[in-house]
């Protein structure tokens, strides 16, 4: 068993009477070691959290936080939920604000979006399958591979208004 930080028992656990390992966290600390990512292909193989069927996404964005540039030509479906705070998606010919903890929003393939936090804002975003190819480059130029030589998913730069 792995321990880290002060909130007790992190990481990889064996898993008794089960093949392969668990994972025990927390979403607001493990978020924020990896631009908000808890599962999906991005992840080491090996780790349980790694996963080429969907990807899960821990968001917490500060008011005025938005997506940099539109996803386009989307080849996966989205839930969106949210957790606390005032989050729209855009969508094509229509806006979705999610303003109550629990609303949520689901789109397909093909459904190009966008997004932006109206206010301090959670929220959870699933999406199937976990495919490389959506990061947002860091600047001018090509996408950025991670460090596994794979592609992030989408939402990793954002920016804030008047920031």
């Amino acid at each position: 068993m792995r321990r880290r930080g002060a909130g007790g028992v992190r990481g990889l656990l064996a898993s008794l009477g089960v093949s392969g390992e668990v994972y025990v966290g927390n979403a607001g600390v493990d978020a924020a070691l990896d631009r908000g990512w808890l599962l999906g292909h991005f992840k080491p193989p090996g780790d349980p959290r790694h996963s080429d069927d969907v990807e899960i996404k821990w968001g917490v964005h500060p008011a005025g936080d938005e997506r940099a540039e539109w996803v386009r030509g989307e080849e996966r479906t989205a839930l969106l939920v949210l957790i606390s705070g005032r989050f729209r998606v855009e969508l094509p010919g229509r806006g979705v604000l999610l303003a109550e903890p629990g609303d949520y929003v689901v789109w397909g393939k093909g459904v190009d979006h966008s997004w932006r936090a109206e206010e301090p804002s959670t929220v959870l975003t699933v999406r199937w399958p976990s495919v490389p190819g959506y990061r947002v480059p860091e600047g001018d130029g090509p996408w950025v591979p991670d460090g596994d030589g794979t592609q992030a998913p989408d939402g990793e730069r954002t920016r804030v208004q008047g920031g």
